[in-house]
């Protein structure tokens, strides 16, 4: 499996982490990060939305393309709440009928044309947004965030169901576990990527990792484990190598 990714062009910028290509005919494990992507493949292009879970992709040497998002961006884009799309990969003419272009690149220009941006898939700023994802992320209370943008907590509550897929909560949850894939997949021992990545303890990296990727913590860790052997196709979420 090949894979190569780089930075978002200046008119995706804000939105998107980055684009990215996969082929090869492995299956690959897709790991939930709070993101959402556009992929093209077989002449189609999918919405691949937010995951809870471990996706299994099976690539069969197909060449795919994709925009990674941001945790928030998609949906605001496409004006279809990202908790309807959750664990689900979707033709994007199903969700917008309107985006006739076939190619990754102009759909995602129309996309950014014609994005409502008043609805509750957008209900903040795309700094907002950013500034929001950052305080859950980082263990924020949701009383303190509501504040911050001068909200009630029970409708930031309910807003981050259609902005993120699930709740404050999870998005943290979501969020700690890509940070702590990073770190393991960089060679950091298990007992500091706990600690650093915001767990209570290693037990707790443990069982958080079996619950999201339905791997142990050795699989992501060590490169030539049997589960690195089945590659990842980057398809909405942080991906195994």
């Amino acid at each position: 499996m090949s894979f190569q990714q780089v930075r978002a062009p200046a008119p995706l910028r804000e939105l998107a982490e980055c684009l990215w290509t996969a082929q090869g005919p492995r299956r690959g494990h897709i790991l939930p990060d709070g993101c959402m992507d556009l992929v093209a493949v077989d002449g189609t292009i999918l919405v691949a939305g937010p995951d809870t879970t471990a996706h299994i992709s099976e690539q069969c040497g197909n060449l795919a393309r994709g925009i990674r998002f941001r945790p928030g961006a998609l949906p605001r884009l496409l004006g279809v709440p990202a908790a309807e799309l959750r664990n689900i990969r979707v033709p994007l003419r199903e969700l917008r009928a309107d985006i006739t272009e076939r190619s990754l690149g102009t759909a995602a220009v129309a996309l950014l044309r014609n994005a409502d941006g008043a609805g509750e898939t957008s209900p903040w700023s795309v700094p907002q947004l950013a500034r929001v994802t950052d305080r859950l992320a980082h263990g924020a209370a949701v009383s303190s965030v509501a504040d911050e943008i001068g909200w009630s907590a029970r409708t930031v509550q309910r807003q981050c169901a259609a902005v993120y897929g699930y709740g404050p909560a999870t998005l943290r949850r979501v969020l700690r576990f890509r940070r702590a894939v990073a770190l393991l997949r960089a060679g950091t021992p298990p007992a500091d990527a706990a600690v650093w990545a915001g767990y209570a303890d290693q037990p707790h990296l443990h069982r958080e990792v079996r619950e999201f990727a339905g791997l142990a913590v050795s699989d992501l860790a060590q490169p030539g484990s049997g589960a690195n052997r089945s590659t990842v196709v980057p398809s909405g979420s942080t991906t195994l190598a």
